[in-house]
């Protein structure tokens, strides 16, 4: 049965007719925000491992190792196998600032992680200002392959938050990358975090409803994660600033996803922290009930997304 809102998996399913599944890549990145160039400390949220542990896959992200793409490839295949009989897979490069390398360098990584028959796409996770001209000129070539797209994370609109999280790109930036990814019919997926220091309900739906305007590819939704080692949690420990319960996170979500464009793919309505790093909140680690309970509030409710979505019409 269909959820409520329209997931990726359905989106697989009624375009390619097959189970895709994300193989996650570690191609050796840093960041802008790591090596001194913006910043040394990464965003606040951000442990040393980067900004993959609470984006999904975090046994295979907490475990990474930096060995060839070819044989991260084969290992994640085979832990697979057990669970679903014969799919096809997409490369993703999730951790870091997936194109924060030369161009050279960046196509030979995405052909390696592309060679394999089995593979139909590529998924590029990064910052709008490590995507230049000739970034873009090759995600456009892949584009004309097979899958692709490219994951941003906005996070949140509001110049205080972004402050606060260190992200150290403007919102004018983005829409001027953004722009340019859509005049070259590159699909997009923005991350959301619900939950971010000082902000409000009526703030996380304005985030929100401006990312169902500009009507991207995918959206992503995050619980914000505090992890060790993070400087998140010596904010957190220092200030106890408010960390949302289940119940407020998921009628949350279900509030997003009612005023969501019901033609953007929800890749995400949870993700999880590595239980080793994680220290709140504690109930995400039971991402099973989390998704149970946004189906039973939407059921409840009756609606699904996009139904109060400005969109409409």
């Amino acid at each position: 049965m269909k959820k409520a809102y329209y997931t990726l998996n359905d989106y697989f399913k009624d375009k390619f007719h097959t189970k895709i599944v994300k193989l996650s890549l570690d191609g050796g990145f840093t960041c802008p925000n790591r090596d001194g160039t913006l910043d040394t400390r990464g965003c606040l949220f951000c442990s040393e491992l980067g900004s993959g542990e609470f984006a999904g896959d975090t046994e295979n992200v907490f475990k990474r190792t930096h060995s060839s793409i070819e044989a991260q490839i084969s290992a994640q295949k085979t832990l697979l196998k057990s669970k679903w009989e014969a799919p096809k897979y997409m490369s993703y490069f999730q951790n870091y600032s997936n194109t924060y390398k030369p161009v050279d360098e960046l196509k030979w990584l995405y052909e390696t992680a592309t060679r394999d028959e089995s593979i139909l796409g590529l998924a590029v996770a990064t910052r709008p200002d490590c995507i230049s001209d000739e970034v873009i000129d090759l995600f456009e070539s892949y584009n004309e392959k097979g899958i692709f797209w490219v994951e941003l994370g906005l996070q949140s609109i509001h110049e205080k938050t972004v402050e606060c999280i260190r992200r150290h790109y403007s919102m004018a930036l983005f829409e001027s990358v953004y722009q340019k990814l859509l005049e070259k019919h590159i699909d997009v997926v923005l991350h959301i975090i619900l939950g971010l220091p000082g902000e409000d309900r009526a703030q996380m739906l304005d985030t929100v409803a401006y990312v169902s305007a500009l009507k991207p590819f995918g959206v992503k939704f995050h619980m914000l994660n505090v992890l060790k080692g993070s400087d998140l949690e010596t904010l957190y420990r220092e200030t106890g600033f408010h960390v949302l319960t289940q119940e407020e996170y998921v009628e949350l979500v279900c509030d997003a996803l009612e005023i969501l464009d019901s033609e953007i793919v929800v890749h995400r309505v949870t993700g999880d922290g590595p239980k080793e790093l994680l220290i709140a909140p504690q109930w995400i680690k039971n991402k099973r009930a989390v998704l149970n309970d946004i189906d039973k509030v939407l059921r409840c409710r009756g609606t699904y997304q996009g139904i109060y979505s400005s969109n409409k019409g």
